[in-house]
């Protein structure tokens, strides 16, 4: 793709996003959502393999079905209400239908199928766009609206989603898959406490953010698609490996890495809201994530592989590791300590 494309595609993300979180009219949340979804198809298709046009069409279908559910929502709001603020959201109807429509724009179980799929066609970094930046307009209108949200309904769907992200990723083999997975498992997380306290949903879309992003560039710079690949990969770039097993342990959620942080904070608002064996249920299910961490981090740092490889060791590379990779993994790394600092900026 040449490099004048590419920057209007960029372009037009980042316009997109900006008009969607800074929008207080449904209309134009509408515009931005749609302005995305145009965007980021071309970084999708880019290959012409059939499988990313595949998953460019998934995409392009279920983005599209979302859109009509967010401007069907917000019409049945101002029909009823007069009002086309996106903080008016007051109809018991629209806000079911808007639920509904941005758990697809999001990936959130029950309409999570289409995440896994698209990400397995499309390019490690255009999958990372796909993981962190094109859901953050979605995040910011569920931000917006958190107030008029149903709880029962968005805490069911968040034990789904933690539910299924965690069972479904068990067996897969596939880096990509693994991490769309996991995107669905982080998404449980933030969709249970965003009527609670919006804020920490928003914090946990950040930190989600900073070690999903180390994670996918990680992966990238050492060009690893499938489990088999990550396991010769030591040969290759021995102290990446080592980082990307903390990254994944930190994507777990375990202490004392960055990734503890949100899911700490969050089980603590759900306890003061009387929803105990809530979070007792949410915590109980990231283990199921844990367990593919795990294999990752083992297949990351294992120094020979279990079985005989078709294609030859790679020694080491002289080429020098992204500056953006390291300072990604040391964030997802070392945020714990400063924990206080950060809760005192949100």
């Amino acid at each position: 793709m040449n490099p004048q494309a590419k920057l209007i595609f960029a372009t037009s993300l980042l316009m997109g996003t900006t008009i969607t979180i800074s929008s207080n009219h449904w209309i134009l949340a509408w515009t931005g959502l749609e302005i995305n979804t145009l965007a980021i198809l071309p970084l999708i298709s880019k290959s012409h393999h059939p499988r990313a046009i595949e998953a460019a069409t998934k995409y392009f279908l279920v983005q599209a079905t979302a859109s009509a559910l967010v401007l069907f929502s917000s019409m049945t709001n101002a029909w009823h209400t007069g009002q086309w603020d996106i903080t008016q959201l007051t109809h018991p109807t629209s806000c079911l239908i808007l639920t509904s429509a941005i758990a697809m724009k999001l990936g959130l179980a029950p309409f999570h199928f289409w995440f896994p799929e698209v990400l397995q066609g499309s390019p490690l970094t255009t999958g990372l766009l796909l993981s962190t930046a094109m859901k953050f307009p979605p995040i910011t209108l569920l931000y917006m609206t958190s107030q008029s949200l149903n709880p029962a309904l968005l805490t069911t769907m968040a034990i789904l989603s933690t539910a299924l992200g965690g069972w479904m990723g068990l067996n897969q083999t596939q880096t990509r898959k693994i991490l769309a997975f996991s995107s669905i498992s982080h998404l449980g997380w933030m969709a249970i406490i965003i009527t609670y306290s919006p804020k920490l949903a928003l914090l946990n879309f950040y930190l989600y953010t900073l070690m999903t992003a180390a994670a996918f560039l990680t992966l990238n710079s050492m060009k690893v698609l499938k489990l088999s690949t990550l396991m010769t990969s030591w040969s290759k770039t021995p102290t990446l490996s080592a980082m990307l097993l903390l990254t994944l342990l930190s994507l777990a959620g375990l202490p004392p890495l960055t990734g503890f942080l949100p899911k700490w904070l969050i089980i603590e608002e759900l306890t003061k809201q009387e929803m105990a064996p809530t979070a007792t249920i949410i915590s109980l299910l990231s283990l199921l994530s844990l367990f593919f961490y795990l294999r990752l981090a083992y297949c990351s740092t294992i120094t020979l592989p279990p079985h005989t490889t078709n294609h030859m060791k790679r020694w080491h590379t002289n080429k020098p590791v992204n500056t953006s990779v390291a300072i990604l993994t040391t964030l997802s790394i070392m945020l714990l300590p400063i924990s206080p600092i950060i809760l005192t900026i949100m």
